[in-house]
């Protein structure tokens, strides 16, 4: 079977708007639709709602005047409502030529919202399309609350429907004139229908305004409409309630469906809409349908609207989270090595991203073995063991490491290799007090010797150097070294969530400085690690042995 095309319309600048606490401003609806279109390549966005606000319309003449410039005016679409000649001067004034009218789609609407009967609401509808059309306004028409429509009142859509497309129309002086509707089923009635829908009527285009579909109802109302009216143009708005906006999206599409309607992150009222990036490749994948849509971008514009709506993309959204190509589970690292065995259709670089390998409790050593061949890092086996190992004790702590860390792990566990220690901290307590200082009780292993000692300080990690202290002195006999400095640094590209390095300057009693690292996810635990590492090159220095020189850093 031949490929189908299927439009997209993007709807993220009035539809995606209506999220709670979304707004975007005009310069920024530009960026955005210039993304849309020149970067993405959807095929029409709708971009704004007319008479909303004078900000409104700047934004729309903002967007009009740059789809004029690459030739694009016609993919420009503004929401319009049945009043008569307003919408249809407020598109005109704002530089649009492609309105989306807004009618309503079931009985129910039509009577308790508008007060109208049927006839009433297709006689108004008949005069905007009449005054779009003298002006030289394209129109598409949202049959709104379709699908309560066509599950409630069936017959209400059917009539709406009849009398548009049996509307036999003829241009004398931007008018037209209606004649009477031609019985339905005929050969005239089909050969009206598409000379109407050529002339006045671009799209008609069916919402699931409630989000109440599931993929089998899409399939049953979408076949209906075909049948009844097998020439015309269908979109189908997708609502995700329940949801199923991409499953109704996709059901759509292969029940006949010529365009899809989606925003940017699924953003909309309520529970948003169907998400463009997820229908996109459910369409290529699934279906084998042909869009527009550069896949490569879809990315760059899912943050570009991240950053400008303030609604955070979730980790696990498909496609574009931060999580979605990433392995955690050691057992998938080793199978990815051994053939790709992990791989799907959805492969990163399709995306303009690549696959990742979490480090954390249950990602083993396969995981940190990609990520150290990524860095170009060669460790031995043990080395390895003992990185798996202190990347584990992260892991249990709920930490997340990246691959950023893991420089700086690997530096600080080579660099002390705790079999070698002659100071161990085997246990403290820090415990604080509202109104009163810190109080620290630690207890320290000197070359094989336990000693306790406790204090208050001013901070935790104050009270805890002060218990050492005491400890130096009055089991030691001991000065105790100096802190000259105290910087705290996130590892560039690393997350505050995982590691945190401290670095320590002291000043020695015979006058030499000496910098110590310490690493973890906790600031207070890595000043204590960096402390500790200190005291063991203090111990090391008094074994006879080279000198180590004037300053060191580890």
């Amino acid at each position: 079977m031949k490929p189908r095309y299927i439009e997209i319309m993007d709807s993220t600048l009035r539809d995606g708007e209506q999220t709670s606490g979304v707004s975007f401003l005009p310069h920024e609806k530009l960026m955005i639709a210039r993304m849309l279109l020149r970067d993405l390549h959807v095929d029409r966005i709708e971009v704004a709602s007319a008479r909303v606000s004078e900000g409104e319309k700047e934004a729309v003449k903002m967007i009009c005047r740059y789809a004029r410039q690459i030739d694009r005016l016609q993919s420009v679409e503004v929401l319009g409502f049945v009043d008569g000649h307003t919408s249809v001067d407020w598109l005109v004034e704002a530089g649009a030529c492609t309105m989306n009218l807004l009618c309503k789609g079931s009985l129910r609407h039509c009577r308790e919202q508008l007060g109208k009967t049927p006839e009433q609401h297709i006689a108004d509808i008949l005069e905007v399309l009449s005054y779009a059309h003298a002006k030289g306004v394209s129109v598409n028409l949202y049959l709104e609350d379709w699908s309560s429509g066509m599950k409630d009142s069936p017959d209400y859509v059917y009539q709406l429907m009849d009398a548009l497309l049996s509307v036999e129309c003829r241009v004398e002086n931007g008018e037209f004139a209606t004649a009477v509707p031609s019985p339905n089923g005929t050969a005239e009635a089909n050969s009206t229908l598409s000379t109407l829908h050529s002339k006045l009527i671009s799209r008609f285009m069916l919402p699931d305004t409630l989000g109440i579909m599931n993929p089998l109802q899409v399939v049953e109302y979408f076949r209906k409409m075909l049948k009844r009216y097998p020439q015309v143009h269908f979109d189908f708005h997708a609502h995700n309630d329940y949801d199923l906006a991409v499953s109704n999206s996709l059901a759509a599409a292969l029940s006949g469906a010529k365009g899809l309607h989606v925003t940017v992150n699924g953003l909309g009222e309520r529970c948003g809409n169907a998400p463009l990036s997820s229908v996109q490749v459910i369409l290529k994948d699934q279906f084998q349908a042909l869009t527009s849509i550069n896949e490569e971008k879809m990315m760059d514009v899912s943050r570009l609207v991240e950053s400008y709506s303030g609604i955070a993309i979730a980790p696990n959204q498909p496609i574009i989270g931060d999580n979605v190509f990433t392995q955690v589970a050691g057992v998938h690292a080793d199978g990815d090595q051994k053939g790709g065995l992990y791989h799907n259709a959805l492969v990163p670089e399709r995306f303009g991203r690549r696959r990742e390998y979490a480090m954390g409790k249950t990602s083993g050593r396969a995981n940190i073995t990609r990520n150290l061949q990524e860095l170009g890092l060669e460790l031995t086996p043990e080395q390895t063991q003992r990185v798996t190992r202190r990347i584990t004790e992260l892991g249990d702590r709920k930490e997340v490491v990246t691959q950023d860390d893991l420089p700086y792990i690997v530096s600080d566990v080579l660099k002390h290799d705790v079999s070698e220690e002659r100071v161990r901290l085997v246990s403290y307590q820090v415990s604080l007090a509202y109104g009163l200082k810190p109080l620290a009780n630690v207890k320290v292993e000197i070359n094989g010797q336990q000693y306790e000692g406790h204090s208050s300080g001013d901070g935790q990690y104050d009270a805890f150097v002060k218990a050492l202290r005491k400890i130096y002195k009055e089991y030691l006999d001991r000065t105790f070294p100096l802190l000259a400095n105290y910087a705290v640094t996130i590892p560039p590209g690393g997350r505050t969530d995982a590691l945190v390095q401290t670095v320590i300057t002291w000043q020695m009693p015979e006058g030499k400085v000496l910098r110590t690292r310490g690493l973890d996810a906790d600031q207070t635990e890595a000043a204590i690690k960096a402390t500790i590492k200190m005291l063991n090159i203090v111990e090391e220095s008094l074994t006879p042995g080279p000198s180590r020189g004037g300053e060191g850093s580890v």
